[in-house]
């Protein structure tokens, strides 16, 4: 399988990642629509945590790596968790922005949707730093798998709004 396919069948692995995460929370989560503030809430905390865990990584490389400390560049493993973690806050700097609007659109749905984006964003992000460590095709559907939920919940928040949903 050449690197393009593989990577396109990751892509698209990720995007039905988003599908069935986004149908799965639609049909089998169900939290009270007043638990939707405490949800918004409470649902970045996982993703918060990887991002945590991401940021320690990064920390704790630098503080083992003398010439980092001189205040040289980054270099290897240091270097890939520094992407790792900037595309992840760049993720997570979507999801603020998306994820709330998103469920409050999308009414009773709304608490278990984004609850289940948390968790699901969580997973995906570790994946995606496991698989640059380890190969690409894990990486591609780690980044897959947690952009797309965001993308789709704005369509289906978008197409609630307009009256179609």
């Amino acid at each position: 399988m050449s690197g393009r396919l593989g990577a396109m069948m990751a892509s698209g692995a990720g995007f039905l990642w988003a599908v069935l995460l986004l149908w799965g929370a639609a049909r089998f989560v169900t939290l009270p629509v007043f638990t939707l503030m405490p949800t918004i809430m409470v649902s970045f905390l996982v993703p918060g945590l990887v991002a945590l865990a991401m940021v320690l990584r990064v920390a704790l490389r630098r503080l083992g790596d003398d010439e980092m400390r001189a205040g040289g560049a980054l270099q290897g493993p240091a270097e890939v968790d520094q992407k790792v973690l900037q595309n992840t806050v760049e993720q997570l700097v979507l999801a603020l922005c998306i994820w709330p609007a998103a469920a409050v659109m999308l009414g009773d749905a709304g608490p278990g949707v984004i609850a289940s984006l948390g968790v699901g964003f969580a997973v995906a992000r570790l994946l995606f730093w496991l698989g640059y460590h380890k190969g690409g095709i894990l990486r591609v559907f780690g980044f897959a798998a947690s952009f797309w939920p965001t993308v789709l919940v704005a369509v289906w928040a978008l197409v609630r709004l307009a009256g179609a949903g």
